[in-house]
């Protein structure tokens, strides 16, 4: 399928990040002497000083989207915009983005020439029903945890995989994660590494009283259901690590794939097994 012609870009940074602030003032000046339209998200037009551009509006329609900052500015965004994504590492390991602030103009060049490819990564619907009725919802990214506070006692939990009891167990909580986020706190909890363009979620419990509970791949198409069935604790549920609400006894978070893909633009020729070698120091 051919690349559609990029006329109109956003530019997304991290506005804490001197560098992403510089880059993102150098690369409206790029684009608009290449007659695009480009726009930038408010708070880094703020503090870049520049005037006569646009903010950013996530919910209209751009031909690219330019991540400036690291895999939480790259999370923020994957959520919420529906075109196609290019991610710059400006900050430590930088999974997910796709290329260093050495590559960034060279790449945009094939990019403008509509030398790229669009990867499409699942995104969950994350909703949390109460008494039978939905109180929030939210979309994930990466994933969606349910745990207790740092005071809290041990938690009970209850899951249901397309209406099949999975396990009554007791824990400190558990990890719903996309492939997207199974490098990221499902690893460092014990869960597998998954290819991300598996259709698939992986539950990873967080410190299981019982040890033969394992994390589990299941299928994303259906409903996954998680009830607390502890009274009188504080329990939360954080979504990308980012936003998220608190839960009482016998409320249910309902996780399943959104009919919402993020499209993540790849320019290199680096694969996702180059990637693991590369960030997670594996060699060769």
């Amino acid at each position: 399928m051919k690349n559609k012609k990029i006329r109109r870009v956003g530019v997304v940074g991290r506005s804490a990040s001197r560098s992403a602030i510089r880059t993102a003032a150098e690369l409206v000046d790029w684009l608009r002497r290449r007659k695009i339209e480009v726009a930038i998200d408010e708070a880094t037009l703020r503090a870049s000083g520049l005037t006569g551009v646009p903010a950013f509006q996530p919910k209209e329609s751009y031909d690219l989207v330019v991540v400036l900052g690291g895999d939480g500015t790259l999370l923020s965004v994957a959520r919420s915009v529906s075109g196609p994504i290019l991610g710059v590492n400006l900050g430590r390991l930088g999974f997910l983005t796709e290329l260093s602030s050495s590559e960034l103009y060279p790449s945009l060049v094939k990019i403008l020439a509509g030398k790229f490819q669009v990867e499409r990564r699942s995104l969950f619907d994350v909703a949390v029903r109460r008494k039978g009725r939905i109180k929030t919802r939210y979309r994930a990214f990466n994933d969606a945890v349910i745990g207790k506070s740092a005071l809290a006692k041990i938690i009970e939990l209850e899951i249901r995989c397309a209406g099949h009891l999975v396990a009554r167990y007791r824990s400190d909580g558990l990890i719903i994660s996309t492939p997207n986020g199974a490098t990221a706190y499902n690893l460092s909890a014990g869960g597998p590494i998954l290819y991300p363009e598996l259709r698939v979620a992986v539950l990873t419990p967080l410190c299981p009283h019982a040890l033969s509970l394992r994390p589990i791949v299941v299928p994303d198409s259906e409903a996954i259901e998680v009830t607390l069935l502890t009274q009188g604790e504080e329990v939360f549920l954080t979504v990308d690590g980012q936003e998220g609400a608190s839960i009482g006894y016998r409320d249910t978070v309902v996780v399943k794939r959104s009919k919402s893909a993020a499209k993540l633009v790849r320019v290199s020729q680096r694969t996702f097994y180059d990637n693991l070698r590369e960030k997670l120091k594996w060699g060769g």
